[in-house]
């Protein structure tokens, strides 16, 4: 289709097909038409008339509107949502009241999360210098998004000196922090030996922040209990004889103890040593505890085997006494 357009000398000639064809390279290079107005309308140029056909409308997308949402990743790697993330302030933060403690110290943790996730407790564990683990517990987070915790310094697990370091975890990596202190070693000796109540059998044990009372076995209940006296908060660390309670499985492979602190269940108590002849329980009380029960499978009677086998002595010595002498029981007439 060709247009004709009369001049002052002459026809121009416009391809109408080629025109579009200009115009649909301009638009793909991304470049206004020299003619198209900064002001939001195209201005008419002298050769074209205003109402035509030809008329175009300015569409152009201000340079400030942000970019379309395929565009935009988010934190998670969804596309689709713009996601705001202050990266200045931490997830968590986590401190120490003291930079270094000695033996039977009380040590005070405290911190604060950036965000508050209801019931969830926040994990807390402690390293010794070598990288083992001497507490590990979970506390819960206030609404006020702050969390503290306490407990005493000192036992088997804490016997090498140097730096602790302290690590909290709140619903994931993202909210994590680690803090360190120093130590000055726990020296645990040979400990206290007690004997158990009904029993011919004794017990070797140390404690921090108290005493020990007394111990009794239960045969019951397949227990021994412990009757303290705290100062603070503390941990006994008790070696038992396995002729005196066990926790066995039905397989006789060693099972856990079940351990009570003044009738509530204590699931932070820790086995640290095990042989053939003992098993030794590290177990963490809070202050004012009075009673720590621990249970197995198997507890020696109250009536002991050598209660027993002097009876056993006793009733022989009567029946040969008996037989020798001609000594009879005879029922009366």
């Amino acid at each position: 289709m060709l247009i004709y357009k009369q001049t002052d000398s002459s026809l121009v000639r416009i391809s109408l097909k080629g025109l579009l064809l200009f115009g649909v390279l301009i638009s793909a290079a991304g470049i206004s038409p020299a003619f198209a107005a900064s002001g939001g309308f195209m201005a008419q140029p002298n050769s074209m008339d205003a109402n035509s056909s030809m008329g175009m409308t300015n569409n152009t997308t201000p340079a400030n509107l942000p970019p379309p949402a395929y565009l935009v990743t988010n934190a998670s790697g969804n596309s689709g949502t713009v996601v705001s993330m202050n990266t200045a302030t931490p997830g968590i933060s986590v401190a120490t009241d003291k930079a270094s403690y000695n033996d039977g110290d009380k040590i005070m943790i405290t911190g604060k999360t950036r965000d508050y996730l209801g019931d969830t407790p926040l994990t807390l564990i402690i390293r010794n210098p070598v990288g083992n683990v001497v507490s590990i517990n979970q506390i819960p987070v206030g609404a006020d998004k702050t969390f503290s915790s306490s407990l005493t310094a000192g036992g088997a697990l804490w016997q090498a000196a140097g730096t602790y370091s302290v690590y909290v975890q709140f619903g994931g990596q993202e909210r994590s922090a680690t803090t360190t202190f120093q130590f000055s070693g726990s020296h645990v000796g040979a400990g206290n030996t007690i004997q158990v109540d009904g029993t011919n059998s004794s017990v070797t044990y140390t404690i921090t922040n108290g005493k020990v009372l007394d111990i009794k076995a239960d045969t019951n209940s397949k227990s021994l209990i412990v009757s303290i006296q705290t100062t603070g908060d503390g941990a006994l660390t008790i070696s038992m004889p396995r002729t005196l309670i066990d926790a066995k499985k039905t397989d006789g492979s060693d099972d856990q103890y079940f351990v009570l602190n003044d009738g509530q269940e204590n699931d932070q108590f820790q086995e640290t040593t095990t042989t053939n002849t003992d098993r030794t329980l590290q177990i963490p009380f809070s202050d004012g505890t009075s009673q720590i029960e621990i249970i197995g499978t198997f507890v020696v009677p109250e009536f002991g085997t050598i209660a027993a086998m002097i009876l056993a002595i006793a009733v022989i010595s009567i029946i040969a006494i008996s037989a020798k002498t001609g000594l009879r029981f005879t029922p009366k007439v």
